[in-house]
C-alpha cells in the first residue's frame, strides 16, 4: 500500500510534458500544472494560430495565460525530493524508431497506446487519461496507434476528412463537398465504410469459400496421389510376377530342350557306338581269317596247300556295312534354327506388346490435359524432330538428303524389298513414333497432297482402302489441294472452308486423344480438330498424288 501511495504521489507531481518532477511548477486556468519552461516552450513552438490549449485536456484559451510560479507545489516537490523520489517511473516505455510516439510528450517521447481520430493525435497512457476521465472526450474515436493520422487532414482546407465522394472515389472534408465536389454523390465516411465493410465481408466470404473448396481439392489430390502410388506399386509387383513367370517358363522350356537334346544325343551316340563295336568285332574276325589265308599262302608244299584249301570258310557279305547310311552332317543344327525362329517370333510379340504396354502407361492421365496452345510460339514448344522412313517409301517417290522431303519421280526406284514399304500408293511414313504432345509443320506444293498420321499396322500392300491414308480406321488425313481442304478418317470425309495455305501445322496430344490441323501463315488458323482415343503410337505420313507434287516436313524453329 505504501508503494502504491508513493507511486501516486510521483505521478501527481510530475510534469506531463517532460515526465520529470515539476520544476518551477505553474498552474494554468484549467487546473493542470507543468514546469514553467515546458509549458512556455510548448506554447512558443506549437501555437501558430495564437490560440493556446492545455496539452492534457485540450481546453483552449483565447489569450495566452500569465504564468506564475506555484509556491505550494514547489514546496511539495522539494519535500518529495528529500524522500528520495527522483525520476519518472522506471516502467514507462519510450518510443523507438518503429513505434508511434505520444504527441503530448516533450523531450524524450513515450510510446503511444492509442490514437484519436478526433484529435488527430496519439497518446501515451498518461496523456490518454483525459479521454477516459473528461466527459467531452467520451465521443472521441480511439484506435490502435497510427502514424498516418495526418492523412485524414484535407490538404486544401486543413480540415478533418469525414466525408467520401463516391463520384471521385476519394475521402473529402465538409468544405470539399460544397466546393469542388458540389453536386457529387457524397456520403459520410462512416456510411461508406459500412457499405465497403459489407462488400469486404462478402469478398472475405467468397475467399473463405474458395479456400475451403481448394482445401477439399488438395485433399482429393492427396488421395489421388496415394491411389496412384498404390496402383503403381501393385502394377509393378504384378508385372514383376508375370515377367518372372515368363522367365521361369522360358527357362523351363530351355531346360526341356536341353534335356531332350542330351537324351537324343545319348541315344544316337549309343547306337553309333554299338554299331561301331559290332563292326570292330567283324574287323577282328576278318583279320583272323586274313591271317589264316596268309599263312596258307606261304605253304611251300603244293599237296599240303591243295589239301587245306577246301577247308577255308566261305566269305559272306557284312550285314552291318550295308545298313549304315550316314545322313548329311547337320546333326542338331535344325534345332538351333527352330529356336532362332522362336526367338524372332517372341521378339516380334514382345515389340508389339511392349508398344501397347507403353501406350497404356502413357494413357494414365489423372488430371485434365493442359489446354491447346493459342499461338505459334506456344505450339513450337512442342516441336519434335520427324524424319521419313526410307523402308516405307513407295518406289515412285524419292527422299531428299536428311529424309524430310518427298517428291514424285516417274521412274521406279530400285529400293530393297521390305515388309513396311507401300507397294501401290505414293505414300511414306515417319521413322519416329509419336506419343505425348507433338507439333510439326509440313510445306506442300503441287496439285494434291495428304498430310496424315497413322498406326504402324496400317496395310502397306495393294490398292484397297486399307492402305490409303484417311480411308481406313488406322489413319487420319488432311487432303490439301488447290480446290481447298478436307479431312478424312475411315473413309468419311469433311470439307473445310477457308483460304488454302501451303504450310500446315499438325498438333497431336496423344494422351488426350486430340489431333488438330492448322493453316500457318502470319497467324494460326484452325482447319480441323479431332477428339478420339488413340490405341497405338502414331507415325506421321505423307501422300503425294501427282507428278507435280512434293511435301516437306519443316525443321522446327
Amino acid at each position: 500500500m505504501e508503494q502504491q501511495a508513493v507511486q501516486l504521489d510521483r505521478e501527481t507531481f510530475s510534469c506531463s510534458i517532460c515526465l520529470e518532477l515539476l520544476k518551477d511548477p505553474v498552474t494554468i486556468p484549467c487546473g493542470h500544472s507543468y514546469c514553467m519552461n515546458c509549458i512556455t516552450n510548448f506554447w512558443d513552438g506549437g501555437e501558430k494560430k495564437k490560440s493556446y490549449h492545455c496539452p492534457q485536456c485540450r481546453k483552449t484559451f483565447t489569450q495566452r495565460p500569465d504564468l506564475q510560479k506555484s509556491t505550494m507545489l514547489a514546496a511539495l516537490v522539494e519535500q518529495l525530493k528529500k524522500t528520495g523520489l527522483q525520476a519518472a517511473p522506471a516502467d514507462h516505455h519510450y518510443a523507438g524508431p518503429e513505434d508511434v510516439a505520444c504527441d503530448s510528450c516533450t523531450g524524450r517521447k513515450l510510446k503511444a497506446i492509442k490514437s484519436c481520430l478526433f484529435c488527430l493525435a496519439s497518446f501515451c497512457e498518461k496523456h490518454l487519461q483525459p479521454h477516459h476521465n473528461v466527459a467531452p472526450f467520451n465521443k472521441h474515436k480511439l484506435i490502435e496507434p497510427s502514424k498516418n493520422l495526418q492523412n485524414n487532414i484535407c490538404s486544401r482546407h486543413d480540415e478533418v476528412m469525414k466525408m467520401f465522394c463516391r463520384t471521385d472515389q476519394k475521402c473529402i472534408c465538409y468544405l470539399c463537398s460544397v466546393d469542388e465536389h458540389k453536386g457529387h454523390d457524397t456520403v459520410s465516411a462512416a456510411a461508406e465504410r459500412t457499405e465497403k465493410q459489407r462488400e469486404l465481408e462478402e469478398r472475405r466470404g467468397k475467399i473463405q469459400q474458395m479456400i475451403q473448396d481448394q482445401e477439399k481439392d488438395v485433399k482429393l489430390l492427396q488421395q489421388e496421389v496415394e491411389a496412384i502410388n498404390r496402383s503403381a506399386d501393385k502394377t509393378v509387383e504384378d508385372s514383376e510376377k508375370i515377367f518372372t513367370e515368363l522367365i521361369r517358363l522360358l527357362q523351363k522350356r530351355s531346360s526341356e530342350v536341353k534335356q531332350q537334346i542330351r537324351s537324343q544325343q545319348e541315344t544316337e551316340v549309343s547306337r553309333v557306338k554299338e554299331l561301331q563295336k559290332k563292326l570292330q568285332q567283324e574287323i577282328t574276325e576278318l583279320k583272323r581269317k586274313d591271317a589264316e589265308l596268309e599263312q596258307l599262302s606261304h605253304t611251300e608244299d603244293h599237296n599240303q596247300f591243295l589239301l587245306n584249301y577246301p577247308s577255308l570258310p566261305a566269305l559272306s557279305e557284312s550285314t552291318l556295312s550295308s545298313s549304315i547310311n550316314i545322313r548329311p552332317l547337320r546333326h542338331f543344327e535344325d534345332v538351333t534354327a527352330a529356336v532362332s525362329e522362336l526367338r524372332e517370333k517372341l521378339q516380334d510379340i514382345l515389340r508389339d506388346s511392349w508398344t501397347n504396354i507403353s501406350v497404356m502407361v502413357t494413357q494414365v492421365d489423372v488430371l485434365l490435359s493442359e489446354p491447346e496452345p493459342k499461338s505459334r510460339a506456344g505450339f513450337l514448344r512442342f516441336s519434335c524432330e520427324i524424319t521419313l522412313d526410307p523402308n516405307t517409301v513407295n518406289t515412285n517417290l524419292v527422299l531428299s538428303p536428311g529424309n524430310r522431303k518427298v517428291t514424285v519421280i516417274t521412274q521406279d526406284q530400285s529400293y530393297s524389298r521390305h515388309p513396311d514399304r507401300f507397294t501401290e500408293w505414293w505414300q511414306v511414313l515417319s521413322r519416329e513414333n509419336l506419343t505425348g504432345r507433338c507439333y510439326w509443320e509440313v510445306e506442300w506444293s503441287g496439285q494434291q497432297v495428304y498430310i496424315a498420321v497413322a498406326y504402324k499396322s496400317i496395310n502397306k500392300v495393294g490398292y484397297e482402302n486399307e492402305s490409303k491414308f484417311g480411308h481406313n480406321d488406322k489413319s487420319w488425313a488432311l487432303d490439301c489441294s488447290l480446290k481447298g481442304f478436307r479431312f478424312g478418317h475411315n473413309n468419311i470425309w469433311t470439307s473445310i472452308s477457308g483460304p488454302v495455305s501451303s504450310r500446315v501445322g499438325v498438333y497431336l496430344n496423344h494422351t488426350a486423344g486430340l489431333l488438330s490441323f492448322y493453316s500457318v501463315s502470319e497467324t494460326m488458323t484452325l482447319l480441323h480438330r479431332v477428339q478420339t482415343r488413340f490405341t497405338q503410337p502414331l507415325l506421321a505420313g505423307l501422300w503425294v498424288c501427282t507428278n507435280r507434287d512434293s511435301a516437306e516436313i519443316c525443321k522446327p524453329k
